[in-house]
């Protein structure tokens, strides 16, 4: 490999990473979206006397973000666990711990 062709690599991996962290930071920010929606959420609930926890509901969300990795590509099982956690996220934000 050429002085040259090194450089460019080191350029093009640059510009990755950096692509890389700006997803990431989007990844964020609609996680925090996320979990605001579910405040809002948990607030209704408890004014409707509704319970936090709907299994059913929690299981619909797991189901469509699988399809949507299998859709996509995307790695199925830890798409899976990852929608468990951020489900806990939104569920124990609902229950109003965990403030964004």
């Amino acid at each position: 490999m050429t002085e040259n062709e090194a450089g460019l690599h080191a350029s093009e991996l640059a510009q990755l990473r950096h692509d890389i962290e700006t997803i990431d930071r989007r990844i964020v920010e609609l996680l925090a979206e996320r979990l605001e929606l579910g405040r809002k959420t948990g607030g209704i609930k408890r004014e409707a006397g509704r319970p936090i926890l709907d299994a059913a509901r929690e299981a619909e969300v797991i189901r469509r973000a699988v399809t949507a990795a299998r859709e996509l590509g995307v790695p199925q099982e830890a798409t899976r666990e990852i929608f468990w956690h951020i489900v806990g996220m939104s569920r124990r934000v609902q229950e109003g711990g965990d403030a964004p």
